[in-house]
């Protein structure tokens, strides 16, 4: 992002961010019900991760930090928030830096770039949430990353192929719509401009 955020950017992002809400608020809700070796695997199924990264790929590192925090902090207020939601929310904002500092390595990168780049913000974000987890509740560092493992897995699985999928389409829908001119408007055709 340069200069100053338009309003077409601002709603471009405030969409990635009710999408991303809602998706992880509907998947919260079923990995919740789901048995509980499954809730790990099932909460990071969704569009969290790769909507801070394509906010941060298309508007830069600050609005892409603001995507992933804000889904995250919106969406825990509808589920359970807690001490917690900062920490998470900071944490995942971390896509959306990544998402920019890709931007500004590279204009294209290819898909294997991009999905090797994704895998390896979700395995630090993961470490991270993990680390806080074990911190916050006084528990063994190395019981909590044995017991994540299957979340990792499906967590960096999930990463990456919604980036390389459905992320890339996301992108390319979001630059169009940026870089297409505004409809001028030409106010003595306007019927309410005129007096």
């Amino acid at each position: 992002m340069r200069g100053r955020l338009g309003s077409r950017e601002a709603c471009l992002v405030s969409a990635l961010v009710a999408v991303g809400a809602v998706c992880r608020i509907g998947l919260g809700r079923v990995a919740l019900g789901a048995p509980t070796p499954l809730y790990g695997i099932l909460i990071k199924v969704g569009l969290t991760e790769t909507l801070a990264f394509v906010g941060g790929f298309v508007f830069g590192a600050p609005l892409g930090f603001l995507t992933g925090a804000f889904i995250i902090v919106i969406s825990d207020l509808f589920m359970m928030p807690g001490p917690w939601t900062p920490f998470i929310a900071a944490i995942i904002g971390i896509f959306g830096v990544g998402g920019g500092a890709v931007r500004r390595l590279g204009r294209s990168p290819s898909i294997f770039g991009l999905g090797a780049y994704v895998a390896v913000l979700t395995v630090l974000s993961e470490f991270l949430q993990n680390a806080w987890f074990a911190l916050f509740f006084n528990i063994s560092m190395i019981a909590v990353l044995a017991m994540a493992i299957p979340s990792m897995v499906t967590a960096v699985a999930n990463n990456v192929v919604l980036l390389t999928t459905v992320g890339v389409k996301i992108i390319k829908l979001i630059q169009e719509a940026t870089t297409r001119p505004s409809v001028p408007t030409d106010r003595s055709a306007d019927p309410l401009q005129r007096r």
